[in-house]
């Protein structure tokens, strides 16, 4: 596979995780067809090997289950000896597929001791049905993703077909997850990860349709509260912006790093946006948006000064360096043939339910970059997209009325979901939950992936105790 350009890993981190059988007819079939068997590419990659593959029948509509049907993947991998229940991690996204954990079994292993980890690719990511049915086909010109003349065949389809492409919604996903784990976990113990996006599809789930049986909760990286405008999708430049100027606050904190800089680090970054020249050496020739995309890499972060440095004393190689590390960061996520994020799954739920400013401009964006040192591609994607939007059901903003107990893991330096909005979040869930709040210092976002210690620490306390550690983590 060839290494991704700077571009693509963007979009992979931007982009930036129902009743019983006896309602099959609503959840969807359950037949000893949808059973599972050995994955076909089970040898094709290490962190494949000894999966087990299924494929789930479910109505594209819920309130019209007569309608399409659409078929949902499921990969199992089996716990090491016997088994002492499941693990349904839901990825994030809302374009990433379960192919996102495939590289994190060894953490997720010992996270959760002895339960197998099932891994489904909602609606519309992986190996699922696609919005993009021919376009977004493993087979496909572009395999996956879209490439060429396939963004502009997708989105006429999208258009044309709107009926279908307004199926895609995070409440008709949430009922795929509900009647999955109906379907497979057979009245044994059960756990929900979810991660980011995931978060925002488990507590749909949670509100919509809770499964019978779920022995706890761990959310990491919590989307802040679905009717906030402060932290959505529009203003994520801000959020990015916060963190990255957390990051140069550091270095100016620290004599040797402000004495390498010969400055203050915010001056440095200042110059380096500020110098059109100087620019057009970073990657894209976008220097906000390139040491944004830095922020989600504690050790990638870390060398920003570093870089800053080399690009005011004319020496490139840090910089050509650390992007090449943050490619191979994005070829590690994308080895498997259905890690493509699905951009036209992302650009219809964003915005229908996570764009609070449907009526953004191009202008406005630029106008808002214009005092941020660092920014997200985000909000320039949301603009026109408008025509794509599903209305809002009469679930969005709704908080479930009950929880297994839930431990949340926030960073307090994610560039994504701030810990702010999730603080705001958690004011909103039940009280009697037991929710579980663990901060890790200096975390940033998808803790399993940037700081597996802390995670590990944190979630197998809290699944042998139903708490969380008393004592801190930082990275």
């Amino acid at each position: 596979m060839k290494c991704p350009t700077f571009a693509a890993v963007v979009a992979i981190w931007g982009a930036l995780v129902l009743g019983s059988l006896a309602h099959a007819a609503e959840q969807g079939t359950a037949t000893q067809a949808d059973g599972f068997v050995g994955c076909q590419d089970a040898k094709k990659d290490p962190a494949l090997t000894g999966s087990l593959c299924a494929r789930f029948s479910a109505p594209l509509d819920y309130a019209d289950p007569s309608r399409e049907q659409i078929e949902l993947f499921v990969r199992k991998f089996p716990a090491q000896g016997r088994s002492a229940g499941q693990v349904w991690l839901v990825a994030g996204g809302p374009g990433e597929s379960g192919a996102s954990f495939y590289p994190l079994l060894k953490t997720l292993r010992a996270s959760f001791p002895g339960f197998d980890l099932m891994v489904p690719d909602h609606r519309g990511t992986g190996f699922s049905s696609r919005l993009c049915q021919k376009e977004e086909a493993a087979d496909s010109e572009g395999g996956a993703a879209l490439e060429g003349a396939e963004w502009a065949t997708c989105f006429e389809a999208l258009e044309s077909d709107s009926k279908r492409t307004r199926a895609f919604t995070i409440t008709h996903s949430a009922r795929d997850l509900r009647a999955l784990m109906e379907r497979y976990s057979a009245g044994r113990k059960t756990w929900l990860y979810g991660v980011s996006y995931g978060t925002q599809l488990v507590l749909r789930m949670m509100t919509v349709a809770p499964p019978q049986r779920l022995d706890g909760i761990v959310l990491d990286s919590l989307v802040p509260p679905e009717t906030t405008e402060q932290w959505d999708l529009s203003h994520r430049s801000a959020v990015v912006d916060e963190v990255g100027r957390a990051v140069l606050a550091q270095c100016d904190a620290d004599p040797a790093c402000r004495a390498r800089l010969g400055d203050s680090a915010v001056a440095a970054m200042q110059g380096l946006v500020d110098d059109p020249k100087l620019s057009a050496a970073v990657p894209g020739g976008r220097a906000k948006l390139f040491f944004g995309a830095l922020l989600d890499s504690p050790k990638l972060r870390a060398r920003i000064p570093l870089v800053l440095s080399g690009l005011r004393g004319g020496d490139l190689e840090p910089l050509r360096q650390i992007e090449q590390d943050l490619e191979a960061l994005g070829a590690w996520f994308g080895r498997f043939p259905q890690s493509s994020v699905s951009i036209p799954l992302v650009a219809v739920i964003s915005a229908s339910e996570n764009n609070a400013r449907p009526g953004l401009t191009q202008a406005q964006v630029e106008a808002e970059a214009a005092r941020f040192l660092f920014v997200s591609s985000l909000p320039g994607q949301l603009v026109g997209r408008t025509s794509l939007a599903y209305p809002r059901d009469e679930w969005f903003g709704r908080s479930p009325t009950a929880l297994p107990p839930v431990l949340v893991l926030q960073g307090d330096m994610d560039p994504k979901t701030p810990l702010a909005g999730a603080q705001a979040h958690l004011r909103l869930l039940p009280e009697a939950a037991g929710v579980n709040l663990f901060t890790v210092k200096g975390g940033p976002h998808f803790l399993l992936f940037t700081a597996p210690d802390c995670f590990k620490a944190a979630v197998s306390t809290f699944v042998q105790k139903r708490r969380a550690p008393r004592v801190a983590c930082s990275l």
